[in-house]
């Protein structure tokens, strides 16, 4: 064999080599989506920083644990990227029976656990977690099971009472617990997904008004409800305290009052740079009480002052802003719903979060989404993640 055969042999074999790699090589990676796991994973190693902090020499939180749950996370976030979400579609009675089981299990004998006056956590064995936060998966997949059927026309009456009814059963079951806060949750996604599966806006604003309606109600008739019956029917002490410390800041003074007024001294007394990694004196003090869970964003901006809290909540948008383009191109009525669903879920915990924080949304104990402390919380967060990258693998990119 000539020099120049060989040199032609060694060419048109490197060739073929860089068509397999071409071949095989990106499709190990075509179900990733590189920005949004880039935001995702910028996001859990600030909150991994800040919950260290949070939790450094309190034998209550384990700093294991929530790697843990960011570990098993991640690994079905992965493969969930490759689940092809389609197959999910016709399975809403199954997603309304486990929702039903899920919320309504800390009710079984020997299971349920009572915290702060709510049953809504279940224990099996030194294993504890809350069955409303798994439910959150289901209750977004539910509501775009429902939605998609109407294929974008919920215009009828009947159609859309059919739509709300189904997707009130998760919020009804809650409030048996009561968890308001989870429930807060479930009513907004199931909004979001009304508002996707083309219901008209007059029916959401009468459902809007009924709802403040009732929630003005509620708040009136608890003390005569509770007078007759000789304890708490409608609303819990804490709930009504919550409520009040919100419309009133000075009331409460050693209880939530205390609380938000804590929240706010740590969240100043970080100015624009912040005291420092493992300086937050508010919550190493004890002054700061959940500071891992319910008010780690006192913690975050005590540490690392204005600046650090823009970068979270700039890589909050970005996370936001590439579910709604990741909705945008989906090629059905369900993967839209479902990635609007999540993002919308997102996007009120923050809300609520951050401003029950600074004393512009009620406290409801409602945590941050990849940033606070719990392992389960952190699971269901990046399932959640695993579905948005699902419809973004699967939509015919």
């Amino acid at each position: 064999m000539s020099t120049v055969q060989r040199m032609q042999q060694i060419s048109s074999l490197a060739q073929g080599d860089a068509r397999v790699a071409a071949a095989t090589g990106p499709r190990r990676f075509k179900y990733l989506n590189p920005p949004l796991l880039f935001v995702a994973a910028a996001l859990v190693a600030y909150g991994l920083i800040v919950v260290y902090s949070a939790i450094a020499g309190d034998e209550d939180y384990s700093f294991s644990r929530q790697l843990a749950g960011v570990l098993v996370g991640a690994v079905i976030m992965l493969a969930l990227f490759r689940f092809d979400y389609h197959q999910l579609s016709h399975y809403l009675v199954f997603f309304l029976i486990i929702n039903v089981l899920l919320i309504m299990s800390p009710h079984l004998p020997l299971l349920g656990q009572s915290v702060n006056g709510a049953t809504s956590w279940v224990a099996l064995g030194p294993v504890r977690f809350q069955p409303g936060e798994f439910a959150k998966i289901t209750v977004i997949l539910q509501a775009a099971s429902v939605v998609s059927r109407y294929s974008g026309k919920l215009d009828d009456p009947r159609d859309f009472l059919k739509a709300l009814g189904l997707m009130l059963i998760p919020f009804v079951c809650i409030m048996t617990q009561p968890d308001l806060g989870t429930g807060l949750v479930y009513l907004f996604i199931a909004g979001v997904a009304l508002v996707v599966g083309g219901a008209k806006p007059r029916y959401l604003v009468i459902i809007v008004g009924v709802v403040a309606g009732g929630i003005i109600a509620l708040f009136l008739l608890d003390p005569l409800a509770d007078s007759l019956a000789g304890t708490d029917v409608l609303l819990k002490d804490y709930q009504r305290a919550r409520l009040l410390v919100f419309l009133d800041n000075s009331y409460d003074t050693s209880g939530d009052g205390y609380n938000l007024q804590q929240a706010k001294i740590a969240v100043g007394s970080g100015g624009f740079l912040g005291k420092g990694w493992m300086r937050a004196t508010q919550s190493t003090l004890g002054y700061l009480p959940e500071a891992p869970t319910d008010f780690i964003f006192c913690v975050l901006a005590e540490q690392f002052g204005f600046v650090g809290s823009i970068l979270l909540l700039g890589l909050y948008a970005a996370l936001i802003v590439l579910s709604f383009r990741i909705a945008y191109n989906a090629n059905d009525l369900f993967g839209t719903t479902i990635v609007m669903c999540v993002a919308g879920m997102w996007l009120f915990q923050i809300l609520e979060n951050v401003g029950m924080d600074i004393g512009l949304m009620p406290i409801t104990g409602i945590p941050l989404p990849f940033v606070s402390y719990g392992s389960s919380f952190m699971v269901v967060n990046f399932v959640m993640l695993g579905f948005v990258g699902s419809v973004w693998s699967h939509s015919g990119r």
